[in-house]
C-alpha cells in the first residue's frame, strides 16, 4: 500500500522525483537488498536496487542502465515484470517508484558503488533498516513470494 506523509501547506508543493526500483528474485526465491553506502543520503540503509529515471527515459531503461552501472549485470526489458509501486512524500520532495519483479539476468553481482549486498527471504526483509518509501513494499513481497 502506497505511504505518504502529512501534506504541506498549499502553494509548497514538492517536485515529483521518479526512481525504478527492482527486486531482483533468485532461484531460492531470495530478494536481494543492497546497502547505502558512506556519503549518501540515507547511509546505511538497505533498499531494492535502482535509481533515478532521466529525462526522455522509461522506468524500465532506467533499471537496465542503472543494474549494469551499480551491479555490473544486465537485464532485458523482457524480464522486468511491473509490481507495485511506492508514493512517499520525503521533506523536499515527493517520490514515485515503480517497483519491479525481475528473476533472470546475465553477469555475476559485482558491487560497483561501495554498497553491501544481500540476499534476504521475504519473510526477514522487515530484519532491514529501509528508507520510508520501501517499507509498505516488503509485506507485498512477502505475500506475493
Amino acid at each position: 500500500m502506497p505511504t505518504t506523509a502529512p501534506e504541506k501547506p498549499a502553494g509548497t508543493a514538492r517536485p515529483i522525483v521518479l526512481v525504478a526500483a527492482v527486486a531482483l528474485v533468485d532461484a531460492d526465491n531470495r530478494v536481494l537488498l543492497a546497502e547505502r553506502p558512506a556519503g549518501k543520503s540515507m547511509a546505511g540503509l538497505w533498499e531494492f536496487p535502482g535509481g533515478k529515471v532521466e529525462a526522455g527515459e522509461t522506468p524500465e531503461a532506467a533499471l537496465i542502465r542503472e543494474l549494469h552501472e551499480e551491479l555490473s549485470i544486465d537485464v532485458t526489458a523482457a524480464c522486468l515484470a511491473p509490481f507495485t509501486f511506492a508514493s512517499h512524500a520525503y521533506d523536499d520532495f515527493h517520490l514515485l517508484m515503480p517497483l519491479y519483479l525481475c528473476r533472470r539476468w546475465s553477469g555475476d553481482l559485482v558491487p560497483r558503488e561501495g554498497q553491501t549486498l544481500r540476499w534476504v527471504r521475504p519473510l526477514k526483509l522487515r530484519d532491514y533498516p529501509m528508507p520510508p518509501a520501501d517499507v509498505p513494499l516488503i509485506a507485498m513481497l512477502r505475500d506475493f513470494l
